[in-house]
């Protein structure tokens, strides 16, 4: 896929691609972040614990390596300071007359408010319409979450719609409201630069 794999950064904010050895570190913060992120990931059969254990990554990540090989998504890991902070992904990548795609993203409770979310989807989204060559970016997030909603008024995202019982989420089909972002609407400027000013370095540095 044009545009993959990548690393992009801003400040103290990187994005890469998972790696194999991000598993340690990744189940860490999912385990700990089980009240944190519950109410807005997918329904499963599976445990909290199942879905998110060291022994969930290597195959987590050969579904998103597989993805991205066929042009489907861009996943990339959301590092802070040299830190594992949480995931971004660009899905349902399509090509051709539509180009366009959905962004989704998680991020550790404990670095919430920092300005991390909204600079690593600025980074996702100017890539999206550089490299990648895409159109249009949504998102689509649940009207209770809040913390989502002000990442993208902080970037200016259009509302483009409200999609009733959209998504099998937390055990239960949920609402969602739609955003949306178009080249045209860039106006030739980045997305990074709606931010205003990058999150602060961490008190810690180093891996």
């Amino acid at each position: 896929m044009p545009g993959w794999p990548a690393d992009l950064s801003a400040g103290p904010v990187l994005l890469r691609p998972p790696k194999l050895r991000d598993g340690r570190a990744w189940s860490e913060v999912r385990l700990r972040n089980e009240r944190w992120l519950r109410p807005w990931e997918p329904s499963s059969s599976a445990s909290w614990y199942e879905r998110n254990s060291l022994g969930a990554w290597p195959p987590l990540r050969s579904a998103l390596r597989r993805s991205a090989a066929a042009g489907t998504m861009l996943p990339f890991m959301i590092v802070y300071g040299g830190r594992i902070a949480g995931q971004i992904n660009v899905s349902n990548v399509v090509h051709g007359a539509l180009r366009s795609c959905t962004v989704g993203y998680w991020v550790d409770g404990e670095l919430a408010g920092r300005g991390i979310v909204p600079t690593a989807v600025a980074l996702v989204i100017d890539h999206c319409f550089g490299a990648v060559g895409l159109h249009r970016v949504e998102i689509d997030i649940r009207p209770e979450n809040a913390p989502s909603l002000r990442v993208v008024e902080k970037l200016g995202l259009r509302r483009e719609g409200y999609y009733e019982r959209f998504l099998d989420i937390d055990d239960g089909w949920r609402d969602h409201v739609a955003f949306a972002v178009t080249v045209e609407e860039m106006e030739g400027r980045s997305m990074l630069s709606r931010l205003g000013r990058l999150p602060a370095p961490p008190a810690w540095t180093g891996a």
